[in-house]
């Protein structure tokens, strides 16, 4: 299943909250919802560490990485290290860690949260939209960054010169 679904491009977002310290993670799994009222959803790993503590503090802000941010991508994709460490970061005006240099960012709080086999769909109410850079999106695709084709498997020539006929 990963594998076929890797086939669908999507962006990539850092989801950020704060409950007395800045907490974050990597994901794929966000889209809009409705715009009356103005809803988004994204995705969250029941296992995850980060999850747990957004909801708990109710806001969260939908980072939407631009292309040259796979930094950022590392940062908080992974499970180990301190992800604000040595990071300029600001908290928003509804409590939220807003990442430097992305594309949007999406303040909103949690309105609902359905739990869907190991992940929860996270419904957030929107309350502010922010466009800080212009800049080309990050995508992921087929398991890696960018849309870049397939490489191409060349087959030996069956009658090449590499032959050898006695």
């Amino acid at each position: 299943m990963r594998r076929a679904m890797g086939t669908f491009a999507s962006g990539v977002t850092v989801v950020t909250g704060y409950d007395g310290e800045p907490v974050g993670f990597a994901c794929q799994s966000f889209a809009s919802v409705s715009l009356e009222p103005p809803l988004v959803l994204f995705c969250a790993d029941h296992r995850g560490r980060s999850w747990p503590r957004i909801r708990d503090a109710g806001r969260f802000c939908v980072n939407v990485l631009a292309e040259r941010q796979t930094d950022l991508c590392d940062r908080f994709g992974s499970s180990r290290g301190t992800k604000f460490e040595g990071l300029p970061w600001q908290l928003s005006r509804w409590g939220s860690p807003a990442l430097p240099g992305v594309l949007l960012r999406v303040h909103a709080e949690v309105h609902d949260v359905h739990a869907a086999g190991d992940h929860d769909v996270v419904i957030g109410r929107v309350l502010e939209l922010e466009t800080p850079v212009d800049a080309p999106p990050m995508v992921f695709f087929r398991g890696r960054f960018g849309i870049a084709p397939e490489p191409e498997l060349v087959m030996p020539d069956a009658w090449g010169w590499g032959d050898a006929w006695a």
